[in-house]
């Protein structure tokens, strides 16, 4: 059997080498992090049928700034869980005082999960070029559990979107998609990202999404 439905807990595996997304290791054994779907095909991971985006690292994410503490922006990323910016990850150098000059409360921005501790403390960084503040564009919210099919295998469905779209997308592992192109080609880009979250568990998405693009082309004229 390649699939079946998980709760938090279940015993995987006792490959640890195995371990992948939505499980953790405990005593040299990999058990599920979520309720959810694994798959058992060469890693095992786990996709969530429902809850909270669980931060992991490595993540793209989209945020948006809650609060402002001592050397540190606290961010909201769709999570049970809030996101630590500390200064250092601002890609530019700043004193602790400047700090809301640079990212105020309601600011958005792609960032990174650099690590997150077993207590879920998760810290961001924006210490790489194609992260940093959103001033332009738009970012529209979907369920994370459909980010995978967003994305497509190997990144499939996720390239086509840019070629056909003519945007900029990046796509954040919490749900959250920012979306950056002329008015028209946005306006296109936001209703395609959801029409792919309605009918993401449905065969033969990537043929019908390119039809679909084609089509509102066409109509548009």
């Amino acid at each position: 059997m390649d699939r079946k439905i998980v709760i938090p807990g279940d015993l995987l595996s006792e490959d640890t080498r195995r371990a992948g997304e939505g499980t953790y290791v405990r005593n040299g054994k990999v058990y599920s992090l979520l309720y959810g779907i694994a798959s058992f095909r060469d890693r095992i991971s786990v996709i969530p049928l429902a809850g909270k985006y669980i931060p992991a690292v490595g993540d793209n994410v989209i945020g948006v700034v809650k609060d402002i503490t001592f050397s540190n922006w606290i961010l909201d990323i769709n999570s049970p869980y809030d996101g630590l910016l500390h200064i250092s990850e601002f890609p530019k150098k700043i004193d602790v005082e400047d700090m809301s000059k640079y990212l105020r409360i309601g600011s958005s921005v792609m960032a990174r999960v650099k690590d997150v501790d077993p207590a879920m403390k998760v810290e961001l960084t924006l210490n790489d070029r194609r992260l940093g503040v959103i001033k332009t564009g738009r970012v529209v919210e979907i369920s994370h559990t459909r980010v995978p099919r967003l994305i497509g295998k190997g990144g499939s469905m996720i390239s086509m979107l840019k070629k056909e779209l003519n945007c900029n997308i990046f796509v954040g592992q919490n749900g959250r998609i920012w979306v950056s192109g002329n008015e028209e080609d946005m306006d296109l880009a936001l209703k395609t990202i959801l029409l792919i979250e309605r009918e993401a568990h449905t065969n033969g998405l990537t043929d019908r999404i390119v039809e679909y693009i084609k089509d509102a082309r066409r109509a548009r004229g």
